[in-house]
């Protein structure tokens, strides 16, 4: 894909994210791998809605701001997903309620943030990581992305929003939709009878799709 090319999906799906809900004002942050190897930021302080492809951050393949507008403040977890896992083409940070909501949970699992309710959460996604809360912007987020060496695809930050990887924006953006939509259904499901996927129905999915799971 060119640079143009990249710009313009970026700005779309971004576009397509802040028009259904799923972030809002001027919340959230992407970012894409360019071909030769540097990368696209969403600036700081800019709404999903109104991104202008020509004032898109440019980074170069050391990491050098060369172009475009201040990137967003959350550069760390950015840069530590692309620093541990090798596959990473994008990376999404958004705000969306009902994963938000689910993080508050005093019972929420640390280590399977997301109940195994359907395959595609699994599929997507493989096993999400609740972290602590940390201040907006603290480099604290990236080290802590760091600590699971490329192991995890998708995190959850505590009362802050979710973080996903994925080879291109596309998948990336997919993944932190299906994030979100588990979420919501564990809410609506909460304190109900729930029949969920069990352990060896997460297995066959697990082996049938080739997701990272065991990590």
């Amino acid at each position: 894909m060119t640079e143009t090319a990249l710009r313009e999906t970026l700005c779309h799906l971004a576009g397509s994210l802040f028009d259904r809900g799923l972030t809002h004002g001027s919340t959230g942050n992407i970012s894409a791998r360019t071909d030769d190897g540097g990368l696209l930021v969403s600036p700081t302080g800019t709404s999903f809605g109104r991104l202008d492809p020509a004032r898109l951050s440019r980074f170069d393949a050391q990491g050098r701001h060369i172009g475009g507008d201040a990137p967003t403040k959350e550069m760390p977890l950015h840069t530590a997903f692309y620093d541990t896992r090798g596959t990473a083409g994008a990376v999404v940070h958004l705000h969306p309620c009902h994963s938000v909501t689910l993080s508050m949970m005093a019972d929420a699992d640390a280590d399977n943030f997301l109940p195994p309710l359907t395959p595609y959460g699994i599929m997507q996604l493989g096993r999400v990581k609740l972290l602590p809360f940390f201040m907006p912007g603290d480099p604290a987020m990236g080290d802590a992305i760091r600590g699971l060496a490329g192991k995890r695809a998708a995190v959850m930050l505590a009362n802050h929003g979710p973080v996903v990887a994925g080879k291109t924006l596309e998948t990336a953006c997919n993944a932190i939709e299906e994030l979100e939509a588990t979420a919501k259904l564990a809410l609506m499901t909460r304190g109900l009878p729930v029949r969920g996927l069990t352990d060896a129905q997460v297995q066959s999915v697990v082996r049938r799709f080739d997701v990272e799971w065991d990590a």
